[in-house]
């Protein structure tokens, strides 16, 4: 077993996206083959209706999949094929844009106004960059839970885990897209494909997930004991980024520690973005600009 480095923590930055949701970033809009072939992570929570009721009004998909799961709360979506639903805490769209669409997502608070959820993105190959559209919506129902001896608690979005396998299928990308929850105090190993990247986002309680890399100082907190082992201290909003190997190593606060695992196979392709289309050239940028002023961006299946 080769335990994964840490490449970096990223701390999310305030961001206001839609008609005016003020969320937290953890990563977009920059360099992507760390993250490939992931392209950005929004973490949506909110306890304040008025910076979130606004929501994300019509807008245009191209070339990516959309991925939301809620954890508090509702998101109500439509789309411009006529399709509509709602999605409840527990609940996850995977949303493949293809070719195009255009569609909504309008944010509810539950009965105190809280409003929490993700959305990831995840980049499609130029295979299927024009694939026709389609939803996965997967109730919080259908998607397996799995709780180890020592109470570690893991939600299987997609992918397989610990026997278990997500109700998401189909996707590009082959992700692998963990919910997980490690009791106050206790230390877990976690796998990964070694060929993957990977990725850990923290949004609740706390927790030090450990270096295999030569060691480095701590990045979170002052240098108490310069000859320390290397321990990285993460906190709520934190994003870790990993490097090659195929496990991590994760001990909980005293609160516990709760994060989302998400890791896939790189696709390696050029990567050419405006807002919410993602292609491989500028052309093909700029002939999504023109489908979209013409009125052709909805391709007739």
């Amino acid at each position: 077993m080769s335990l994964r480095p840490i490449k970096d923590i990223i701390q999310t930055k305030p961001t206001i996206e839609g008609a005016g949701v003020k969320l937290q970033r953890a990563f977009g809009f920059g360099k992507t083959k760390d993250f490939d072939p992931f392209l950005l992570l929004d973490d949506f929570r909110n306890d304040n209706p008025d910076d979130y009721l606004a929501g994300f009004p019509w807008h245009p998909h191209r070339g990516i999949e959309t991925i939301t799961y809620v954890l508090a709360g509702s998101v109500e979506h439509g789309d411009s094929l006529g399709n509509k639903g709602k999605m409840t805490a527990g609940d996850v769209q995977w949303m493949t844009a293809g070719s195009g669409i255009l569609h909504q997502e309008m944010p509810k608070g539950d009965p105190n106004g809280r409003m929490h959820g993700f959305q990831l993105w995840a980049n499609l190959p130029s295979s299927l960059k024009m694939t026709a559209p389609r939803y996965q919506d997967i109730p919080s129902s259908a998607i397996p839970d799995v709780t180890d001896d020592d109470g570690t608690h893991v939600r299987v979005i997609c992918g397989e885990f610990w026997g278990k396998k997500g109700p998401v299928e189909g996707v590009a990308a082959d992700p692998n897209y963990l919910d997980v929850s490690v009791p106050a105090g206790k230390r877990k190993r976690l796998k990964i494909e070694t060929t993957r990247n990977a990725f850990a986002y923290v949004f609740a309680g706390s927790g030090t997930f450990r270096d295999a890399s030569v060691p480095r100082a701590v990045l979170t907190d002052p240098v108490a004991q310069v000859e320390a082992a290397p321990v990285y201290n993460i906190k709520n909003h934190s994003l870790v980024l990993f490097g090659r190997g195929d496990e991590i190593t994760v001990e909980a606060g005293p609160q516990g520690i709760r994060f989302l695992l998400v890791s896939g196979k790189p696709i390696e392709e050029p990567v050419a973005w405006y807002g919410p289309i993602v292609m491989n050239t500028q052309e093909q940028l700029r002939q999504a600009m023109a489908d979209l002023q013409d009125g052709t961006f909805i391709k007739q299946r």
